[in-house]
């Protein structure tokens, strides 16, 4: 095994986003289940610093109603 570490693809340093507005839902979308979940860093590949500043907008985004804490289904 190579002591090269593996380069993750994270899309705001791709796309030089620095701030992650709680805002932007569409965006924040992208990164959260169907059911309401915040995605792990493994699935999405965003690197720690930009996962954590992630975390923080879905949550202010939950909090003041933009996104839902848990959506539920009806069958």
């Amino acid at each position: 095994m190579s002591s090269e570490r593996r380069k993750r693809n994270c899309y705001f340093c791709k796309n030089d986003i620095d701030k992650i507005d709680y805002k932007e839902t569409g965006l924040l979308k992208k990164f959260t289940t169907p059911s309401g979940k915040l995605l792990p860093s493994r699935i999405t590949k965003v690197c720690p610093k930009h996962q954590r500043k992630l975390t923080r907008a879905v949550k202010r985004a939950r909090e003041i109603a933009l996104l839902p804490f848990v959506e539920t289904t009806y069958w």
